[in-house]
């Protein structure tokens, strides 16, 4: 029988790779345990693409930086924040952000897709995922990939992108277009970090996603059949056990230091 292809998202491959327990946690255990409140940044960072999505839903003719900077209050939530005044100052630079972004750009365009899933399998996997924007340029279809994080990314953040990769790979197959070129654009500095991938860089990428997907796979199946989950799935200790929305269910994540405030992740 020809075997089974595995199904990733690049959440899920990162999490594998991240800590296999916390991938435990969020894709086998159930009831899933717990998890932990909202993240300000995460608040900030979803309020910023739905205002752009929505904003490319418009028509051109009131594509405008003040209908931009209206949807981030219409999207707006303060969760995560430290209170009101922080999140009043975060609403005002998401706003300023937005407003710079659509003025600044061609925004005439209308994009092939928006939050738009796709779906493909490539090798011993099926790479899956939603692409934050599809633009369609000279007969190819471009990635776009938007960040709200603190520091500006550069040309080697695109191109070793695991994410960015299968999304290439995936919109392929789904839109059947030819597709290279990934972008990152980062709303706080306005700047594009892009890379164009050639069939080698999209095979690595391939390549490290489908082992990752074999390791999971194998210990998913070895926990079903009775494994240790201690043992096949353990605790990746580090910094990163500071925010993790499982740590309340993790001694060892305990352990590695005090838990993070919930906007201590946001750009001073």
């Amino acid at each position: 029988m020809p075997r089974r292809l595995i199904k990733v998202t690049p959440s899920r491959l990162a999490s594998w790779v991240d800590c296999p327990r916390r991938f435990r946690m969020a894709y086998l255990d159930r009831p899933t345990p717990p998890r932990g409140g909202a993240w300000a940044h995460s608040t900030l960072g979803a309020v910023v693409h739905n205002a752009l999505r929505a904003f490319f839903d418009l028509p051109v003719a009131r594509r405008t930086p003040e209908a931009a900077v209206a949807l981030v209050g219409q999207h707006w939530s303060d969760e995560g924040f430290a209170g009101p005044a922080q999140a009043a100052e975060y609403r005002t630079r998401a706003a300023g952000w937005v407003s710079d972004y659509v003025a600044e750009n061609d925004v005439s365009i209308d994009p092939v897709g928006l939050e738009r899933w796709v779906s493909a399998p490539v090798g011993t996997i099926v790479a899956e995922g939603r692409v934050d924007r599809i633009d369609e340029r000279d007969g190819e279809v471009v990635i776009i990939d938007y960040k709200t994080g603190r520091s500006a990314l550069t040309t080697d953040d695109a191109r070793s992108s695991q994410a960015l990769a299968l999304y290439v790979l995936a919109a392929r197959r789904t839109l059947r277009r030819p597709c290279t070129r990934v972008e990152l654009h980062h709303l706080p500095t306005g700047t594009v970090a892009a890379w164009e991938h050639t069939e080698e860089s999209l095979t690595r990428h391939r390549t490290r996603a489908e082992e990752a997907a074999e390791e999971f796979h194998l210990a998913t199946d070895t926990l079903k059949a009775g494994g240790d989950q201690d043992v096949l799935f353990p605790a990746q200790v580090g910094r990163q056990c500071t925010w993790c929305d499982f740590r309340r269910s993790c001694p060892e994540g305990q352990a590695a230091g005090p838990q993070a405030e919930p906007w201590a992740m946001l750009a001073p």
